[in-house]
């Protein structure tokens, strides 16, 4: 039997757990047993971000002993996804067993709809939207992991639903991580942008696979479009929904 694990990450642990209920659920709905290894931790993606290559390293160790012992890793977040795939070896270079350890790990830690789409061969989870949806592209599960078809393949299978275009859908919300924190004005001005072309897409929901640009995204249609929605990938595949709903969801 195939063990998987979820690795759920600080923003969704902290700020949004029904990103991670949703995608359990959806696993369970597909006869997918999972496993929440409670030993992890933060995969270290903000301290390497900001050059803290030894604090990474601790941070990756304990990552590795934690996942290193399934066949699986599924996350909810194509950033922190990246991270463990791309970053980890690289950090022990100079260490050829932990190297070794953390490119066995690296071809066996998946996106949410990564490992649905390209993994289980899954693109109707039994979803239902009767709506139109919008999907935003993230820049970490785009540029970094390639995951775009995958996502959209997903949607389009929900019963009742239209995926439609939207401009410009590939271009960052403005999150960025420490860059929302840094330069406010221009993250608030970029969102700003990724809101608009929602709108002016006709569509009833935005659909995306990123945590920081869903609290992102969500904030400033709260603070500015409180009719309008978006919801995580995993949010929308675990329900049956319909756009008068989720204009009351939040």
């Amino acid at each position: 039997m195939t063990r998987t694990a979820l690795f759920i990450p600080c923003s969704v642990n902290l700020l949004l757990p029904e990103v991670a209920i949703s995608m359990e659920r959806v696993l369970d709905r597909l006869g997918v047993h999972t496993v929440y290894p409670p030993a992890q931790t933060c995969c270290g993606q903000m301290v390497f971000n900001k050059g803290f290559f030894d604090e990474a390293r601790s941070f990756a160790r304990h990552f590795i002993t934690v996942f290193e012992g399934f066949d699986a890793v599924v996350c909810p977040s194509g950033s922190c996804t990246a991270m463990v795939k791309h970053r980890y070896p690289g950090l022990f270079d100079d260490d050829p067993g932990m190297k070794q350890r953390a490119e066995s790990l690296s071809g066996r830690i998946f996106e949410f709809s990564q490992y649905l789409v390209d993994v289980l061969s899954i693109t109707d989870t039994g979803a239902s939207f009767h709506g139109k949806v919008a999907y935003h592209e993230s820049c970490h599960l785009l540029r970094d992991l390639g995951v775009s078809e995958q996502p959209k393949a997903l949607i389009r299978a929900a019963r009742g639903t239209e995926l439609v275009f939207m401009k410009d859908a590939d271009m960052c919300c403005g999150f960025g991580g420490e860059f929302s924190l840094d330069y406010p004005e221009i993250s608030t001005a970029m969102v700003e942008g990724k809101v608009n072309h929602f709108l002016e897409s006709g569509a009833d929901l935005l659909v995306l696979g990123e945590p920081g640009c869903l609290l992102n995204i969500r904030g400033f249609l709260d603070r500015n479009h409180p009719g309008k929605t978006v919801r995580h990938i995993a949010e929308f595949l675990a329900g049956t929904t319909d756009p008068k709903e989720e204009a009351h969801g939040h």
